[in-house]
């Protein structure tokens, strides 16, 4: 083979090579290859004294998938647990709703949200109220859910401003209750990404200023839900854009992790929107993806019975 004839064949392969590691670089960054592999290297030093004290996400396999019947329209986003009732409450941003759902993504009851923008998390207080955030409005509403109650007006419940004013459709979108520090936890989406805490006492108590918590890598692109575990006190943090679900431990610390992807943790086509988490007491993990997806997550030697 001639020199020339050498050197375009080395060429050629040069360009293929080039081409193929491109390819591979921007498939990774699409697929988020580099969070989990930030993240898997965080879970490696984790020790079996520590899985066993936290929640250790790779233990987890889908349990259930189903979708939430009649709210096609609705988009639900976040998610919380009632100890107090034995459900879960989410909420619907294009046309605002509380949800009320069994375990099982049975919907229960719907209560219409009057004067509410673009609701986006719902957390349930450990002495029976529940907290709304209302991302356009950055506002928290607190309020006590009574029976029967068929809609709720803004105007008429408690609510606290959560800054920001130029976050848009970037504001809050996670919310979980802290019963250790007695203070709401807060996500915000991105631009900036980070987590805040808004101490807030009981009903006759004025909140505290929101404090954003030490800024430590999340390793995920945006936020789009929180909950904690009530066993542990480690935090569950939910990126849409990353499609992962991250454990936290109490020093903010990631501790272990599972992606959303397709063909793994038991799911067939995976989860393209995930906007909310909730934990229950039994260690069950339940997501919603909109516009009306339902998932739970339970540890492999439960969905084996």
């Amino acid at each position: 083979m001639s020199t020339a004839r050498t050197s375009r064949w080395r060429l050629a392969a040069g360009i293929l090579l080039l081409f193929l590691l491109v390819a591979v670089l921007v498939a990774g960054r699409l697929l988020h290859w580099d969070d989990q592999l930030r993240l898997y290297w965080d879970e490696r030093s984790v020790s079996p004294e520590q899985r066993a004290a936290g929640i250790w996400l790779p233990d987890y396999e889908l349990a259930l998938e189903t979708i939430l019947a009649g709210l096609e329209e609705d988009e639900t986003s976040g998610l919380s647990w009632s100890p107090l009732t034995g459900t879960l409450f989410t909420v619907t941003g294009q046309n605002p709703q509380l949800i009320e759902l069994t375990p099982a993504g049975v919907v229960l009851r719907r209560i219409r949200l009057s004067g509410f923008a673009d609701p986006e998390a719902v957390e349930v207080l450990d002495d029976g109220r529940l907290a709304i955030v209302d991302e356009r409005r950055r506002l928290v509403v607190v309020f006590r859910l009574e029976p029967g109650v068929e809609s709720l007006e803004l105007d008429d419940l408690a609510h606290y401003d959560l800054g920001f004013p130029n976050a848009g459709n970037k504001g809050f979108e996670g919310l979980a209750w802290d019963p250790h520090g007695q203070r709401l936890l807060l996500a915000k989406e991105r631009d900036p990404l980070g987590l805040f805490a808004l101490p807030f006492p009981r009903e006759d108590g004025a909140v505290g200023a929101l404090e954003a918590l030490p800024n430590r890598p999340l390793l995920v692109r945006d936020l789009s839900s929180l909950a904690i575990d009530p066993r542990s006190g480690h935090m569950l943090m939910l990126s849409d854009e990353s499609r992962l679900l991250v454990e936290l431990d109490l020093q903010g610390e990631p501790r272990s992790f599972i992606s959303l992807f397709g063909g793994l943790n038991g799911l067939v086509q995976g989860i393209d929107q995930a906007e909310g988490v909730a934990m229950d007491g039994e260690g069950n993990i339940y997501v919603v993806g909109e516009p009306n997806r339902f998932f739970v997550f339970s540890r492999r030697s439960e969905v084996a019975r």
